[in-house]
């Protein structure tokens, strides 16, 4: 029997453990991504026969969401992600999975404690750091005399 020792137990991981596929997994996160990417863009163009570009940028994220939603809400959109993996966690629809997800997973509790209180369990520090790091922004912004 082999005495372990640092080296042979590393090369004895680095022999067992499943090997990455990095250029497929990158691949298909920057496909899904830029077919999302793509469909808000579409939604934009399709918003601006009636309405002006700011809105519609407005109405093409909120339909983003929307969507996101309902297909976190029949399973579609997790198995999208398990697919593209961070392709489908980086555009908007990433922020409307991780606020429908938790609440899902909790509504057995009740809608107070469970969906309202487990909604913004993943989004809530998110949430926070962007409104903190905005006004931070901000400030600066008007100390500089930008704003």
């Amino acid at each position: 029997m082999e005495k372990i020792t640092k080296q042979n137990y590393k090369s004895y991981v680095f022999d067992k453990m499943p090997k990455s596929s990095h250029w497929k997994n990158m691949f298909w996160a920057f496909v899904v991504g830029g077919v999302i990417c793509t469909i808000g863009q579409g939604l934009i163009e399709f918003y601006k026969i009636w309405f002006e570009v700011e809105d519609a940028s407005s109405l093409a994220s909120a339909t983003l969401v929307f969507l996101a939603a309902v297909a976190t809400g029949f399973g579609v959109y997790d198995k999208i992600g398990r697919f593209a993996g961070a392709g489908s966690t980086i555009p908007i629809t990433g922020f409307s999975n991780a606020v429908v997800s938790p609440a899902l997973e909790f509504k057995t509790e009740g809608y107070i404690y469970g969906v309202g209180a487990k909604m913004f369990l993943i989004a809530g520090p998110v949430i926070v750091n962007g409104v903190t790091i905005s006004v931070i922004v901000a400030c600066i912004l008007l100390v500089l005399g930008v704003i």
